[in-house]
């Protein structure tokens, strides 16, 4: 039986993933702060234990890995989703909503990854076959920036360039590392985007953070294992493959740019160029 640790899973999307990696046999460990994460145990019954450990914290995280190998004897499955937001314009936010959001996302992805890592690179070293996953959790705000929310904007983007690494870096042990970019009604969303959140009477609720969780299911799977280092954004029924950053236009010379000749090169490459996406809230 393959294991998975879903980090944040007491509520919303982490939720979802724990109940959809349940019911595709996995044993769970299922994270949260609260006792959130003992009520899902609860809805899954056997093959889940809670974990109440902050991911953020450099023990809590090796304490968490250490529930999956201690309960279930291995970890196969790592999928980083815990994080909340303290929205605030720039000209407004404090550092205590700076270093906090940073930490939770940024860090809380990070060390659970580091600990389960180690944990993977033993296993190969000792001669026995690992097909691990890491589905880490980042945003459109990670991908195009969100007014008011520039350190979660920020947060989400580390969160990429750790996927890139990560994904280059555990190739070599059997590990694949891919990030989503989710949109689905949660805590973090729905009083902030009240209306595009809300549940409809009738038909397809596309903001269902149940609609998310099959591809997360998806890439923890063994026959997923030719797929690493590439984001996808998924809402309701779409998934879509996020290309991230490529060289556009160039213009090169074979010594020191002039200042007075920098701006006309400048401006030919951007008349090349693809106008990029809209940071979500601006204009």
């Amino acid at each position: 039986m393959r294991v998975a640790i879903v980090t944040g899973a007491g509520r919303g999307l982490g939720r979802a993933h724990a109940l959809a990696f349940a019911a595709a046999g996995y044993a769970v460990v299922v994270n949260d702060v609260d006792d959130a994460a003992a009520d899902v145990v609860a809805e899954i019954g056997s093959h889940a234990v809670a974990n109440r450990d902050d991911i953020a914290d450099w023990d809590g995280a090796a304490r968490l890995v250490d529930t999956a190998l201690s309960a279930f004897g291995r970890l196969d499955v790592l999928v980083n989703n815990a994080g909340f937001v303290r929205d605030r314009m720039l000209v407004n936010l404090g550092e205590s909503e700076w270093d906090d959001v940073v930490r939770v996302h940024l860090k809380g992805h990070f060390a659970p990854l580091r600990h389960a890592a180690a944990y993977w690179r033993g296993e190969h070293k000792a001669g026995r076959p690992v097909t691990a996953r890491v589905i880490n959790t980042t945003s459109g705000a990670g991908l195009l920036g969100s007014v008011g929310q520039g350190n979660y904007s920020a947060a989400k983007a580390g969160i990429l360039g750790l996927t890139f690494v990560a994904a280059a870096e555990l190739d070599r042990y059997g590990v694949t590392v891919n990030a989503i970019a989710p949109a689905a009604r949660t805590r973090m969303t729905a009083e902030t985007f009240a209306a595009q959140m809300a549940a409809p009477t009738t038909g397809f609720d596309a903001m269902a953070p149940e609609n998310v969780s099959p591809l997360v299911v998806w890439l923890g799977s063994e026959e997923a294992g030719d797929v690493t280092g590439r984001v996808f954004e998924v809402e309701g029924g779409r998934i879509c493959l996020a290309d991230g950053w490529r060289r556009g236009p160039t213009v090169e010379r074979e010594e020191r740019w002039p200042v007075n000749e920098v701006g006309p090169a400048v401006r030919a490459l951007l008349d090349k160029s693809v106008p990029p996406e809209p940071v979500y809230g601006a204009g």
